[in-house]
């Protein structure tokens, strides 16, 4: 266990395809304060038996190991409550669309700087949602014109053309000002309709709001069982 100053370290599992990657990041994170491997898996049955017998704040998951999201669904039935946050080594939207459907808190590529992982363990462990930019900005691409679910209502609540043309640029990983610029707002009446769609989606962040916009988005996709295609 590492040390740490105020409060217990994140307990986490790494469950990856590759041995040396998984081997590598269990040091990374040894290295660190603030974090205890409590396993390196190379399979979903060796993570689910850990999980069985110790608490567990959040997983790391492989897209490999799990391409269809059994691991979540397992994992989630047999009692787990803790977070999921995925390791992809490539970006790919079928996946990504059911990762967060299954309700993996975030996707993070593998390509990253190590300190950009450590950070969004964090952010994944203390309740936001890490949506690695590139991801978002695939589903944005391949499935807003495909599923006009995702500009049309938020939760069930119906969308005036002010608040969709926002909530779009918020997904596509537009600052409120370059949002402003493309629909002709200031923005000062950007950010009141951001308020308006926090409240629609009861939500206090852009990143929580980013995941049920997307999660809308994507239901069909995962129902249908179609697929988007990949982009390395």
């Amino acid at each position: 266990m590492n040390d740490t100053t105020d409060e217990r370290p994140i307990r986490l599992i790494i469950l990856d395809s590759l041995s040396l990657f998984r081997a590598s990041l269990g040091r990374l994170l040894a290295s660190q304060p603030g974090f205890e491997v409590a396993g390196e898996c190379g399979t979903s049955a060796e993570a689910l038996a850990i999980l069985a017998h110790t608490p567990i704040d959040l997983i790391l998951l492989d897209f490999d190991v799990s391409p269809n999201g059994d691991f979540i669904s397992a994992a989630r039935a047999a009692g787990y409550q803790g977070r999921v946050l995925i390791i992809a080594g490539s970006l790919d939207a079928r996946k990504s669309a059911l990762a967060l459907k299954l309700g993996a808190s975030g996707i993070f590529l593998k390509s990253e700087a190590p300190d950009r992982l450590l950070h969004a363990i964090r952010q994944v462990w203390e309740g936001e949602v890490w949506i690695d930019p590139k991801v978002v900005q695939l589903l944005a691409d391949e499935l807003v014109d495909r599923y006009p679910k995702l500009d049309g209502n938020l939760h069930g609540a119906p969308l005036d053309e002010r608040e969709r043309q926002v909530l779009t640029g918020i997904v596509g990983g537009m600052s409120n000002r370059k949002i402003g610029e493309k629909i002709g707002l200031s923005e000062s009446s950007v950010k009141n309709v951001v308020q308006r769609l926090f409240s629609k989606a009861g939500v206090k962040t852009r990143s929580q709001l980013v995941r049920i916009a997307l999660e809308g988005s994507v239901a069909e996709t995962v129902k249908n069982g179609e697929t988007v295609q990949s982009h390395d």
